[in-house]
């Protein structure tokens, strides 16, 4: 008789797999430590190329989608059935770090890896999920793989994506040799029975409090926009101040905006960032005749993130009313947030129950490819400790104990949810 998910011996190659994220780190368009892997560049590609070869040495099958998403299945005993799936991303913002979806990515192959050797034998197939552009570097967008597996951006929206140097969705991935029809990526109905996501938290309240598992019960919904801003140039000598449409100063206003709106929304989890400045024509003696901003707004609640928006477009209004500014604000993207499956949380908490390892239950401030996996099927996700909650920078460290606590715990919870 095979053993059952409750008595499993599982044996982990912890070495293996910390080679494995120092190995994917060094493919990197960044010099160590930092780590700089843009969606569809050479770099990428090495890295997609890196994970395929590492699925296929676990004795998975490989296949990847019209748009990248790449896909590693351990076929079960009734293959009919909805599978349990696992999985993160690979692609990094510029100057990130090495774990920040890989452990989701490698730390899922590692678990399958050890429920293999022990023998188990999975009534669901089992499938770890690479997926496609989780980072918005490429076209601004995040999540692109997974919002298109959920069937949550539009054929039309994704066709009309466009890189800074103006190069179209279906134009890179056509160069990177991912084949085949937009429409077959999404997702059949009932094709995945649930998935769990495993990853460094990207903030302190682990390691702050002691504790190796945080089991997310929510994931704050994401909303972005882009905000373009036309006034006048002049040279900055000859143009008197109180004639001045300086572009930039309308933009500095609604910075400042996005700010007060975060922290006077009623919620402590709203907040808001403005990560992109475009200045013209960008010289010291010159004022701005052209700003443009991009604004990212987030929350657990959608009433709070609603009035952050509002004090924003107010202060576009007004900002450029008295300086004579011509302001159009575009909406990228706003997501709903999404709830943690009660259900798949508990199996999790309990196996963290038995194997005598502290949890806590929290809110994910940052979204991830479980927010539209959660449209597919029930979702939740496994944390673990980062130090100083660093995140998106070199720094960026994981401790190998901690990594492998939350491979042990994916492992198990996979196995109650497919055996």
């Amino acid at each position: 008789m095979k053993p059952g998910p409750s008595s499993l011996a599982l044996t982990f190659d912890h070495p293996g797999l910390a080679r494995a994220i120092e190995e994917l780190a060094l493919i990197s368009e960044a010099p160590a430590p930092a780590v700089t892997r843009v969606l569809f560049s050479d770099t990428d590609l090495r890295g997609r190329a890196y994970v395929r070869a590492q699925a296929a040495a676990a004795g998975l099958t490989v296949r990847e989608d019209a748009v990248g998403n790449i896909f590693a299945r351990w076929e079960g005993s009734e293959p009919a059935l909805p599978a349990v799936a696992t999985g993160s991303h690979t692609d990094a913002i510029p100057n990130a770090g090495r774990f920040d979806g890989v452990v989701g990515v490698l730390g899922g192959l590692a678990a399958l890896g050890a429920l293999r050797r022990s023998g188990f034998q999975p009534r669901r197939s089992l499938e770890a999920v690479m997926f496609t552009a989780e980072e918005p570097t490429r076209f601004g967008l995040g999540c692109v793989g997974s919002r298109l597996l959920a069937g949550a951006l539009s054929l039309e929206k994704a066709r009309a994506l466009r890189d800074r140097e103006g190069r179209s969705l279906d134009e890179l991935r056509a160069a990177a040799g991912c084949t085949g029809p937009l429409e077959s990526v999404r997702l059949a109905p009932g094709c995945y029975h649930s998935f769990v996501e495993l990853h460094i938290e990207q903030g302190p309240l682990l390691e702050q409090e002691g504790i190796p598992i945080g089991l997310v019960e929510a994931i704050a919904g994401p909303s972005a926009y882009r905000v373009s801003l036309r006034g006048e140039g002049g040279h900055a000598g000859a143009v008197l101040m109180p004639v001045r449409h300086d572009a930039s100063l309308a933009a500095a206003e609604i910075a400042l905006a996005v700010e007060r709106g975060a922290k006077g929304s009623g919620s402590p989890d709203t907040v808001g960032t403005t990560g992109v400045w475009r200045i013209e024509p960008g010289a010291i003696n010159s004022v701005p005749f052209f700003a443009q901003i991009e604004i990212d707004l987030r929350d657990t609640r959608l009433d709070a993130r609603d009035r952050a928006l509002a004090e924003i477009r107010r202060t576009a209004e007004d900002a450029g009313r008295r300086r004579g500014v011509k302001v159009e604000m575009a909406e990228i993207n706003a997501d709903p947030p999404a709830a943690g499956d009660p259900a798949t949380i508990a199996i999790a908490e309990q196996v963290c129950a038995e194997l005598g390892v502290p949890c806590r239950r929290m809110v994910s401030r940052a979204y991830h490819d479980s927010l539209f996996m959660a449209r597919v099927c029930p979702t939740t996700m496994i944390f673990i400790p980062c130090r100083n909650g660093w995140s998106h920078r070199p720094e960026e460290f994981a401790e190998a104990a901690h990594i492998a606590t939350g491979v042990e715990v994916l492992a198990r919870t996979l196995a109650r949810l497919a055996g």
